[in-house]
C-alpha cells in the first residue's frame, strides 16, 4: 500500500467530465479547482444540478450539462453517482469516452469489472471510495487500479483523489470493501460517538447545549492531534490515560469484553458486506 497527500497540479488531466454533482463529486470539482484545474478543462453531467453546484460551475466557467454531440472523449472520466444508478447512467455515458480516457469512480461496492461492463472502452479504470471529509479537502481515500494500468494515467488519478485528502493505494481491489468500510462509512461512525458522548453528558447532569460543545470540540480536537502526531493512536490514548485515574475507570467499559472493541470490529464487519452485495 502507498498513501499520497494532497496531488501534484502539473499530473491534473487537460480534460475531466464529472459525472454526478452531489456532495461528494461537487467536494472533488472544488477541490480540483482549489489545486488549478483551469475551470473550462471540467465539465459536469448532473441530471439536477444543486444551487451549489450552479453556482460554482458558473463562477469558474465549468460547463454544466451541454449537449451530449459537444462533449469530447475526456482524458479523465469520474464517475460520481449512486452505485444502484450504474446500469441505467453507463449505457448514456459510454459514447463520450474512447481510449484516451481514464475512468475513475468513487461508487461504492462496485467492482472494476462493474465498471468495465457498464462503460466499455476506457484505456483504464481507478476504483476508488473517499469520504465525507473530503468536502473540506480532509478526506481520505482508498484506491486501486485495473492491472497494468500506465502509470501517467495513476499519476493523474492522484492527483484528482488527492486534492481532497489523503489516499491510500491498494494493489488488491479485494481491500476496497474493507476501505469503504473503515473510512469510506468511518465519519458516520465518528459522528456517532460525538452524539452519544454529548448524550451521556446530558445523563450526567450537563445542561444540553454544554454537553454538545465540549463532546464536538473533544472528538474534533483529538482528531486534530492524531493527525498531527507522529503517535500511534494507542500510544496517545495510553498517555491520556493515568492509572487509576478517571479516564482509566471509562476505558475499563469501553475495553470490556463486550465493549467498543467488538462493537466497532462487527460494525465494519457489516459495512464489508454490504459493499459486497453492492457489485450486483
Amino acid at each position: 500500500m502507498t498513501v499520497a497527500m494532497i496531488g501534484e497540479a502539473q499530473n491534473l488531466p487537460a480534460s475531466i467530465l464529472l459525472v454526478g454533482g452531489g456532495k461528494m463529486g461537487g467536494a472533488m470539482l472544488e477541490g480540483w479547482l482549489k489545486v488549478g484545474l483551469p475551470g473550462s478543462a471540467a465539465t459536469v453531467i448532473d441530471p439536477h444540478p444543486g444551487p451549489d453546484l450552479q453556482q460554482l460551475c458558473a463562477a469558474r466557467g465549468v460547463a454544466l450539462n451541454p449537449a451530449s454531440d459537444t462533449i469530447a472523449p475526456p482524458e479523465a472520466l469520474v464517475l460520481a453517482i449512486k452505485p444502484q444508478v450504474l446500469g441505467e447512467v453507463g449505457p448514456q455515458i459510454a459514447p463520450l469516452v474512447d481510449s484516451r480516457t481514464t475512468l475513475i469512480s468513487v461508487l461504492a461496492g462496485k467492482t472494476i469489472a462493474n465498471l468495465d461492463a457498464a462503460i466499455p472502452g476506457c484505456g483504464g479504470i481507478v476504483r476508488s471510495i473517499p469520504n465525507l471529509p473530503a468536502a473540506i479537502a480532509q478526506g481520505a481515500t482508498g484506491a486501486c487500479t485495473s492491472p497494468g494500468l500506465a502509470e501517467e494515467r495513476r499519476a493523474m488519478a492522484d492527483a484528482l483523489l488527492g486534492a481532497i485528502g489523503v489516499v491510500a493505494w491498494v494493489e488488491d481491489e479485494g481491500l476496497i470493501d474493507a476501505c469503504t468500510a473503515v473510512s469510506g462509512s468511518g465519519p458516520a461512525y465518528v459522528f456517532l460517538l460525538a452524539e452519544e458522548l454529548a448524550r451521556a453528558g446530558i445523563d450526567a447532569g450537563l445542561p444540553e447545549e454544554l454537553a454538545q460543545k465540549l463532546a464536538r470540540a473533544t472528538v474534533a480536537g483529538a482528531g486534530a492531534m492524531l493527525a498531527q502526531s507522529p503517535l500511534p493512536s494507542g500510544t496517545l490514548r495510553e498517555n491520556v490515560t493515568s492509572k487509576g485515574g478517571t479516564t482509566a475507570a471509562a476505558l475499563d467499559v469501553l475495553m470490556a469484553e463486550n465493549g467498543f472493541r467488538p462493537l466497532l470490529r462487527d460494525a465494519v464487519a457489516a459495512a464489508k458486506r454490504r459493499a459486497g452485495a453492492l457489485s450486483g
